[in-house]
């Protein structure tokens, strides 16, 4: 069946949380300039990993980013997405008023390779020691 009217999509902002920029335009200005965004791992809770190098987001503080009840709620990762869909509603020049009476008139894409395991790992931890009343309710969903 064909639409009388073809729909088209357009990218009206973009937001980029990466290890080489942790905005849209310092992640630009590594990748023209071709810096690496590699380098010794520094986060806490890896060095028993085998792993010395890694592309880390460095220049990121996730309270500014992101609401405190989801800071405690969420991990890194979802940090990440967080931030990176508001600087995109932001580039995008959108708010709340913008989309009036029609809400879902806008779509947001979001990409990654893996995510999500440092929070997973934290409650299949609770799991595992405390118990199932210790784990919480974004979680469960997953151990299904």
């Amino acid at each position: 069946m064909t639409e009388p009217h073809p729909r088209r999509a357009a990218v009206t902002g973009i937001g980029v949380v990466a290890p080489n920029g942790a905005s849209t335009e310092s992640f630009w200005k590594s990748t023209q300039e071709g810096l690496s965004a590699l380098g010794p791992v520094t986060r806490e809770g890896c060095e028993h990993l085998p792993l010395r190098v890694a592309g880390e987001v460095r220049e990121f503080e996730p309270s500014a980013a992101v609401e405190e009840r989801y800071l405690v709620q969420t991990d890194r990762f979802t940090h990440f997405a967080l931030a990176a869909t508001d600087l995109a509603l932001e580039d995008a020049r959108l708010g709340q008023a913008d989309t009036g009476e029609a809400p879902y008139s806008v779509g947001v894409v979001t990409a990654a390779g893996s995510g999500g395991g440092e929070f997973g790992q934290r409650e299949l931890q609770r799991l595992w020691g405390k118990g199932s009343r210790f784990v919480g309710p974004y979680e469960s969903h997953r151990l299904v």
